[in-house]
């Protein structure tokens, strides 16, 4: 499969999947959660949908858990909507990728000078002058 088609896919899949999740999947311990991303392998037989669940890492951990048991059931239901010929197998993994971009801010905030004595590039200057437009309605050709 294309990896055009493949990541086609993997967005329809994290879509269908944030709705099943919320509407169909009962159980308690999982907790509120976002759906980020779905990677699917070239030959269809696996998933990874990374998820960002929200608590504490307790909570965190008992909410993976949770969907790794409903991933079964979420496979089916998934299978009988898409109609595709082969529904891949759901691993559900935690998205490390906001993190990891606060940790490259953060060390980039250490490395960089502060901004202070820095101006803006879309502030215009006050001593330029005003530029006129011909069509300004002074009656002159």
């Amino acid at each position: 499969m294309s990896v055009h088609r493949r990541s086609r896919l993997g967005e329809q899949l994290r879509r269908e999947l944030s709705l099943k999740i919320r509407n169909l999947v009962r159980d308690p311990e999982v907790g509120p959660l976002a759906v980020t991303g779905v990677e699917v392998s070239s030959d269809l037989w696996f998933a990874r949908v990374y998820v960002e669940p929200h608590g504490s890492a307790d909570e965190q951990t008992r909410t993976l858990a949770a969907l790794a048991r409903a991933a079964p059931f979420l496979r089916s239901v998934l299978g009988r909507e898409l109609h595709i010929r082969r529904m891949p197998e759901l691993r559900f993994e935690r998205d490390t990728s906001i993190e990891a971009g606060q940790r490259i801010e953060a060390i980039l905030r250490e490395v960089l000078p502060p901004d202070e004595g820095r101006e803006e590039p879309d502030a215009p200057e006050e001593d330029s002058p005003a530029i006129e437009s011909p069509e300004a309605g002074d009656g002159e050709p």
